[in-house]
């Protein structure tokens, strides 16, 4: 997979955590992806208990779907994926996940940096702390104010960065807001991917509408896997 390809446009990725889903789950939410044509399986979580690579394996045995790795954390890397999200949380200041990581893993993936995707990683707030926000000492921007988000992700672009993450956080009660999505895409010109909090087709299809490349889906599909379904057919209608 060419990783300055990605994503294609309107495209749905499902957020697959080896802590989360596993046995009998796993193998049918696979099979619903398939079904649906889902563009890309995202895998990892925000921490470690059970292998990642198992993960990727079982997904590659049972779909074509290209595997990206979605690192929550330094144990997560793997070899396996067909790339690597090369993850920089952009809206906090813990140093950490703004470039100490990155030069701990730096020797571990020179080798592989073909599969390496850079992305801007933009927590907003959406209505209650997240997991995402408590491992990574950081807060989240609020959703009323859409400067700091748009200054975030231009600063993003600006340093290289090539995708723009915005998040609610698994478990969000609400998803990103669609007028700060349509700010984002409003003032940079690389993708735009969003994700957490997004539980019903109508939620969907306002991410998409406002300017989102990327939809990712998690917690809302081990719950409704036909939540997958109704993200494609949105995907595809707004690209017929």
């Amino acid at each position: 997979m060419n990783r300055y390809n990605f994503p294609r446009k309107k495209s749905v990725a499902l957020l697959l955590d080896p802590d989360k889903i596993g046995g009998d789950s796993l193998l049918s939410i696979i099979k619903v992806a398939a079904e649906n044509r889902i563009d890309y399986v995202l895998t990892g979580g925000s921490l470690t208990f059970n292998s990642v690579d198992g993960l990727i394996d079982t997904v590659k045995m049972n779909c074509s779907i290209p595997v990206i790795l979605f690192p929550g954390n330094l144990l997560q890397l793997s070899f396996k994926a067909d790339a690597i999200l090369l993850l920089s949380l952009i809206s906090g200041r813990n140093p950490e996940l703004l470039i100490g990581n990155h030069v701990i893993a730096a020797p571990f993936l020179r080798n592989v940096k073909e599969k390496l995707i850079s992305v801007g990683y933009i927590l907003v707030g959406c209505g209650t702390k997240t997991s995402v926000e408590y491992i990574s000492q950081t807060e989240a921007i609020p959703s009323d104010k859409p400067d700091i988000v748009v200054a975030t992700a231009l600063a993003g672009e600006m340093l290289g960065l090539h995708m723009i993450y915005l998040e609610g956080g698994s478990g969000a009660i609400t998803p990103v807001p669609p007028a700060i999505i349509r700010s984002v895409r409003d003032n940079i010109s690389i993708p735009v991917a969003v994700g957490g909090g997004l539980r019903n087709k109508e939620e969907i299809k306002k991410t998409f509408e406002a300017g989102t490349d990327l939809i990712i889906l998690g917690n809302g599909c081990e719950k409704n896997p036909g939540l997958l379904a109704d993200a494609c057919k949105i995907r595809d209608d707004l690209q017929a």
